[in-house]
């Protein structure tokens, strides 16, 4: 998918309102009038309302795939992976507050690419689940019950959408080094 710029304008004003709306309550007529257009031009560029909602959750999973493959992949222990999980979940958010409220809220509206999307979300678990497993096994984190850490620390990561538009003065790289550091580590000193 490579959308020309005013489809990207287009998903830009939609994601905004269906952040600030949600998904249902959104018309194109209320896409047309935040960007001043009648809606009719809106369909020059864009099908339908799913249409950008499917290109949102889609091209996000597909970045959380590809960044976890890259983390998967790499030549480094389980406790520096789990890290450098925090850091894409970090690094996509920050980048897409927006998109990441209709990744987590709106999922379940897809039509046509519901099953792919459910697809691409049970690779990515399994793989953090593997990463955590291997951990585990490794003796590099606590011998606990992986679903349980995995639901905890993608509970965190998955809202982080919520929080991080609040703070304007983000430092990503902080951020994530102090959120790997309670999510793996506790509160307790």
């Amino acid at each position: 998918m490579n959308p020309s710029p005013r489809k990207l304008e287009i998903i830009a004003v939609a994601s905004t309102l269906f952040k600030e709306k949600g998904y249902s309550a959104v018309t194109m007529r209320d896409i047309a009038k935040a960007m001043g257009i009648k809606a009719a031009s809106l369909y020059n560029h864009i099908k339908n309302k799913e249409e950008i909602l499917t290109f949102i959750i889609i091209s996000l999973a597909e970045e959380f795939i590809s960044g976890m493959e890259i983390i998967k992949n790499s030549n480094v222990n389980s406790l520096e992976k789990l890290k450098q999980i925090v850091s894409l979940h970090v690094d996509i958010t920050s980048r897409n507050t927006n998109g990441m409220a209709s990744l987590n809220n709106d999922w379940m509206h897809l039509k046509d690419e519901l099953e792919h999307y459910l697809a691409l979300r049970k690779e990515y678990e399994n793989s953090f689940r593997g990463i955590l497993k291997s951990g585990i096994k490794n003796k590099e984190i606590a011998n606990s019950n992986e679903d349980i850490m995995l639901f905890s620390m993608l509970s965190t990561l998955r809202s982080l959408y919520i929080w991080i538009p609040q703070k304007e003065d983000l430092d990503s790289k902080k951020m994530a080094a102090n959120l790997s550091d309670i999510l793996l580590n506790g509160i307790n000193n």
